[in-house]
């Protein structure tokens, strides 16, 4: 299993795949998600588009719970040498919005999908039951929470993305590169 999990030196390949992947799939329900606000309903994705957002949003829970677990279970590489207490705590401040921020925006578009008593359909495969359902206006304050949590990702994942590239071009440390090679 050697390069598959975290070690002193770096990320395993687990890591590194399960980040880019949740990266890729955040920015691609963003997107889809500002798309969706634009469509009528007579417009023909105004179905389909929902449907497969909710999928990939609850892919996108279980890929985070693995992700936690993981992160839990497995070794964290050594702190570079070169960070500060002041970089290594706006890190774990940054890394902790970013967790939260995404468990937020998941559980809100949870009560938008279900706010109607109905479950939500995963890819036609099985549905996730409705739990918490029917208070007074719950898919218009979920509504309005998933959509500025969502912004307030994106704009936390921007900032995190801006760091490391600061980290690689200008401190010239193996922040990014941890995150690209296994055992860096």
């Amino acid at each position: 299993m050697s390069g598959w999990k975290n070690t002193q030196q770096g990320y395993g390949r687990i890591t590194i795949m399960v980040h880019w992947l949740s990266a890729l799939t955040v920015f691609s329900l963003f997107g889809v998600g500002l798309y969706m606000l634009s469509l009528s309903y007579y417009d023909p994705l105004y179905r389909t588009l929902p449907w497969w957002h909710k999928s990939f949003g609850l892919a996108l829970l279980a890929v985070t719970a693995f992700r936690i677990i993981w992160k839990l279970a497995s070794p964290t590489p050594a702190i570079l040498p070169e960070h500060g207490e002041w970089t290594v705590r706006l890190a774990k401040l940054g890394h902790s919005a970013l967790y939260t921020l995404l468990i937020a925006i998941m559980l809100t578009g949870y009560l938008i999908s279900t706010a109607d008593g109905r479950g939500i359909s995963f890819f036609g495969w099985f549905e996730v039951p409705a739990l918490l359902d029917g208070f007074e206006g719950q898919e218009d304050l979920a509504g309005e929470l998933h959509f500025y949590l969502a912004w307030g990702l994106i704009i936390s994942a921007a900032g995190h993305a801006a760091a490391a590239i600061k980290h690689h071009l200008i401190d010239k440390d193996k922040t990014l590169t941890r995150m690209i090679k296994t055992g860096e």
